[in-house]
């Protein structure tokens, strides 16, 4: 009998510490038929265009008083082939960290704090986006940090989220090109703060980033910064967002003896706003309308360009959207950008629109 009762809390025990432990495999399957106009154009089945498609796991475990452990796994792939966005396996995020009353900590592969106000209260890192298409750090080539340390601090005022991250050695050039530690070289060491602020219909933010990025670990550079702001309200029959991007390229030196020039340096800014509109309670839609300067660097000159945004997102379930896109791009005479990754060419308008469907699961 006492055996039956110590085999029973023994089960009992192992349940209890099961039930602590929770791992959620989740993702996102988006697919749409797009036609992209640049110096050609382009109609094709493509994935991604709303929200990336991926494949992700998430966990956590309860290490009791108010301790969790906690740990994501994403990585990025394309429905309309089946394949892996990247050669990296897990190309988004890769961390584990833990959490409690001093907040939280993350350590990996994660989204860069500036990368978070660019995909979240903005929502402009998809391939129809202004941010994505200029492109700025936020949603491209810093919009996930390799090799860092992630801390949220706990909330002192409602509302209130404070965020600071470093990492040791982050490579933006590339999403296939991993950051590897050197020593005595600080090439792609970066840190960076976020703060954002929500209290009912108003919600205000800042993401700061400062990279130590150069072309190679061969070239020697200045520091680089970027910051985004943004400010946004929802009256109920409308959201309004506005945001201001600014960032600096460095001027790049071929060694550490050579002279220090402008000739690869960018300052550009990025001055943008967003109208939401919610049409019913299943159909919204957003337009969106920025202006951008010094696209291709402070001494090209001509080099600016606007870019109009529109969508409309239909809600057939909880999980499952469809969707249509609209953007345009207004080159100046030196700048090129066109949407979808086409060719563009200078002082040429681009455009793209794409049709498609979103389910999450």
């Amino acid at each position: 009998m006492k055996k039956t009762l110590l085999a029973l809390a023994a089960v009992a025990a192992s349940s209890a510490a099961f039930a602590q432990s929770s791992v959620t495999l989740y993702g996102i399957a988006d697919v749409s038929v797009e036609s992209v106009k640049g110096a050609s154009t382009v109609s094709r089945v493509t994935s991604g265009n709303l929200s990336t498609s991926r494949l992700g796991f998430k966990g956590v475990e309860d290490l009791g008083e108010g301790l969790k452990a906690i740990f994501q796994l994403e990585s990025g792939i394309s429905v309309d082939t089946g394949a892996a966005n990247t050669t990296r396996f897990f190309d988004r995020n890769a961390y584990v960290g833990l959490t409690g009353g001093f907040g939280t900590v993350r350590l990996g592969r994660d989204d860069s704090l500036i990368g978070l106000v660019a995909a979240g209260p903005l929502a402009t890192v998809s391939t129809y986006d202004e941010l994505r298409l200029l492109p700025t750090r936020a949603a491209d080539s810093y919009r996930r940090a390799d090799n860092s340390i992630t801390y949220v601090a706990p909330t002192f005022v409602p509302g209130l989220t404070v965020a600071a991250q470093y990492s040791t050695a982050a490579i933006g050039s590339s999403s296939t090109t991993t950051g590897t530690e050197t020593a005595n070289d600080s090439f792609g060491k970066t840190y960076g703060l976020s703060a954002n602020y929500v209290a009912g219909p108003l919600s205000a933010g800042v993401g700061y980033l400062n990279v130590k990025d150069a072309v190679s670990s061969t070239t020697v550079s200045e520091k680089a910064n970027a910051a985004l702001v943004y400010g946004a309200y929802d009256f109920g029959v409308a959201k309004v967002t506005a945001y201001y991007d600014a960032e600096t390229s460095p001027a790049l030196k071929a060694s550490s003896t050579a002279v220090l020039t402008s000739a690869n340096s960018r300052r550009l800014t990025v001055l943008g706003a967003k109208v939401a509109v919610p049409v019913s309670s299943q159909f919204t839609v957003i337009g969106g309308a920025a202006t951008a300067r010094n696209v291709n660097g402070s001494t090209a000159g001509n080099d600016n360009a606007q870019v109009f945004t529109l969508r409309g997102i239909y809600s057939l379930s909880k999980r499952t959207s469809v969707y249509a896109l609209f953007t345009n791009v207004n080159n100046d005479t030196n700048t090129n950008l066109a949407v979808g990754g086409v060719t563009g060419a200078n002082d040429q308008t681009s455009r793209g629109i794409a049709a498609g469907i979103r389910h999450a699961f």
